[in-house]
């Protein structure tokens, strides 16, 4: 159970670290909960804004729970390059020294965060959730929910979080994600940890969607739906194969293929130099428009400022976001519903107050 002296606010409130150009933050607004999100590129913040998200330019480091006491959830994805395959991989070689570091920062709840010693200034930016969580926990106002999303690499780094925060007070459950389970019609692979104050009863969101493994049967699982092709998301007239801008085995030669009636390969930076082969002949690539879809973006998502693809290629899949927010916060979720307002209109939505939300029937347990 909480303590005593810790106050605990009903309503949700999202403080997103490295908020990206909003996958959690659209998930967060399908379920009408108010989310301020801190980005430091321009590029992703000028989509945010024409988005109509609550944008804090700057560094998560110059910032603290303090400075958002409305916020009662934190959330975060920190910079990924590091730790994936395709980048240098000094965030890998630092997983100990990570994990290291987190547990000299619990001992002093959240100070002494360095902002070097590590071989790529980003790798240490993994440590910012947890420095948020401390400082908040030190000052008697624990975030009511934490959820926390990274590429597999940080699962023990994840884990290492969640042993800590368990000390502190929360129930913690942690693990990797299916993307494709979840409705997203991507392969991709996201550690995810979810923690909640004052609740051992914590466990991360059922998949809805069968997984996808190639050369299997196409049966459904029982009680699961069928994962979602790229042709089903993107509705093009035509079937296609997309040829992969990476080598697949490590031969750079090797480039991987999925066909159209197949969940995409996960999205990149470098999504929109894929080349689609079209049935019959020609060649295509994915827009920009297309390229958000399949990590579940609405249609008409106002991307803007430069480097699109990368930011595409880096955000949650909102699709996603929405299942991990609703195991935290204990929402009741109908995915059924969830697809209706994943096709409405975003801007409109975002413009006046008619559009329908996913808010207007989700209910918090227990009400």
């Amino acid at each position: 159970m909480p303590r005593e002296d810790v106050i605990l606010d009903p309503p949700p409130h999202i403080i997103d670290l490295f908020a990206g150009p909003g996958g959690l933050d659209v998930g967060a607004t399908w379920l009408d909960i108010p989310v301020t999100g801190i980005e430091w590129d321009p590029h992703a913040c000028k989509t945010r804004r024409n988005a109509g998200l609550e944008t804090v330019e700057g560094d998560v480091r110059d910032y603290g729970p303090d400075i958002f006491p409305e916020a009662n959830v934190l959330t975060g994805g920190p910079p990924c390059q590091t730790f994936t395959v395709a980048g240098t991989g000094s965030g890998r070689q630092a997983v100990d020294k990570l994990i290291n570091e987190a547990e000299d920062m619990a001992k002093d709840l959240g100070e002494g965060i360095p902002r070097s010693g590590f071989a790529d200034d980003r790798t240490g930016l993994v440590l910012e959730p947890l420095r948020w969580a401390l400082l908040a926990l030190q000052a008697g106002r624990p975030f009511r929910a934490i959820v926390l999303e990274q590429v597999p690499a940080v699962l023990p780094i994840w884990n290492a979080f969640g042993s800590i925060l368990e000390r502190h007070g929360y129930g913690v459950d942690v693990d990797v994600l299916r993307t494709e389970q979840f409705g997203v019609p991507q392969t991709r692979r996201r550690a995810i940890l979810i923690a909640r104050f004052g609740d051992d009863n914590v466990a991360l969101p059922a998949p809805t969607h069968q997984a996808y493994r190639r050369g299997a049967s196409d049966q459904a699982e029982l009680g699961l739906q069928r994962w979602v092709s790229m042709q089903e998301a993107l509705k093009r007239d035509t079937e296609f194969t997309v040829v992969s801008n990476y080598g697949s085995g490590g031969d750079p030669r090797n480039r991987g293929e999925r066909r159209s009636d197949e969940p995409s390969a996960t999205v990149t930076g470098k999504v929109t130099r894929n080349r689609l082969l079209l049935a019959g002949g020609g060649e295509s690539r994915f827009t920009h428009q297309e390229a958000g879809r399949l990590q579940t973006f609405p249609l008409d998502f106002p991307w803007s400022g430069n480097d699109i693809g990368q930011q595409i290629g880096n955000a949650i899949p909102p699709r996603l976001a929405v299942h991990v927010l609703a195991a935290a916060l204990e929402l009741e979720l109908d995915d059924e519903e969830l697809e209706e307002t994943m096709d409405a209109s975003w801007m409109r939505g975002r413009m006046s107050s008619l559009g329908t939300r996913l808010s207007d029937r989700v209910v918090f347990a227990g009400e």
